[in-house]
């Protein structure tokens, strides 16, 4: 961390600030069921091997996830986003309020199926992953009622995630509800987009594109070169008119851009990759809390890349404390 010159005690500062914050989360609202196994054989009925089953974990994903992070930070979480009127739905709502985490902002249809999604595992590979969900189910109506929800919420929050699945909950009138809500209660909003829902961010504080939803969002092939990252993610942060602009590269770590200012690269932090998924989830959860608490862009950045680097050497959906940061950034120096 000593290229931003947060020091070990303002970190520690910064941290503790964290618990003092109230972040509402909008988004797809989903339930991770895991089950984990051994395998030792190929089924003689087709060429798939055989998983037996040795547990199963159930968590809360999608935008719920990134609520758990924020959890897990010590952080008063509020969730935004429509679920059904069925078992995932209780189960769900049952796993967020033993979380602590708030569900004032969470509307339930009897219309809409909750998502789930399976993850079978062996020997910490996905030897399988089942997607129940019917994307587009929710009417105007519904968010309609969403929105309401968490508009009631917002002004007693210290920062805005808007957390795009491609699930069908936000579309362009939804979006700028919420964002233009925010800058009007002076509220920093962090946007995770999705490839597949191009949308118009303009306004957010934050926006943070993987290289392909960045590339797709101006209707660009992907690119392995890093010139076209640099002139891609200058073009959205002028289309999108956003203070900062994060894009993430994977194992090539985060380029931050900024109205003004040369682009800033952030060497990946992970020593260890076992599994990516949740590692976005992870990288917003610290942008929002750094930008809540009135860290800089580029110091909120530094924190979701080394954040998103212990998160990628856990299993599963994971989530990092306080603690697990203090580790990672005196062993970065």
């Amino acid at each position: 961390m000593r290229d931003v010159h947060l020091s070990h005690a303002k970190l520690r500062a910064a941290l503790t600030r964290f618990r003092r914050l109230r972040i509402l989360v909008v988004g797809d609202l989903m339930l991770d069921e895991f089950i984990y196994g051994r395998v030792s054989r190929i089924s003689p009925e087709a060429p798939v091997p055989v998983v037996h089953v040795e547990k199963e974990t159930v968590y809360p994903g999608g935008a719920a996830n990134v609520a758990r992070n924020l959890a897990a930070l010590g952080i008063h979480a509020e969730l935004g986003g429509g679920i059904g009127r069925d078992d995932a739905a209780d189960k769900l709502l049952s796993l967020l309020r033993h979380g602590k985490i708030g569900t004032t902002g969470i509307a339930r249809f009897s219309n809409y199926p909750t998502i789930v999604k399976t993850r079978v595992l062996a020997r910490q590979q996905q030897v399988v992953r089942v997607d129940r969900e019917e994307p587009g189910r929710l009417t105007a109506r519904d968010r309609t009622a969403i929105l309401q929800k968490t508009l009631r919420l917002l002004p007693k929050c210290h920062a805005l995630i808007l957390e795009d699945y491609g699930k069908g909950l936000f579309d362009q009138t939804f979006v700028d509800h919420l964002l233009e809500a925010a800058r009007k209660h002076g509220i920093p909003s962090a946007v995770d987009p999705n490839v597949h829902n191009p949308l118009d961010w303009r306004g957010a504080t934050l926006v943070k594109p993987n290289r392909l939803e960045a590339f797709g969002a101006l209707g660009l092939p992907d690119s392995q070169k890093p010139e076209d990252w640099i002139s891609v993610g200058e073009e959205l942060l002028v289309n999108w008119s956003c203070q900062h602009l994060l894009l993430t590269l994977g194992e090539h770590g985060m380029i931050l851009f900024q109205p003004d200012q040369k682009p800033h690269r952030i060497p990946s932090r992970a020593r260890e990759v076992y599994d990516v998924s949740g590692a976005g989830d992870t990288a917003i959860s610290l942008l929002a809390a750094g930008l809540g608490a009135g860290l800089s862009g580029l110091v909120s950045a530094e924190l979701a890349n080394l954040a998103a680097g212990i998160v990628v050497g856990k299993l599963g959906t994971a989530t990092v404390t306080p603690s697990e940061i203090l580790e990672a950034s005196r062993r970065h120096g």
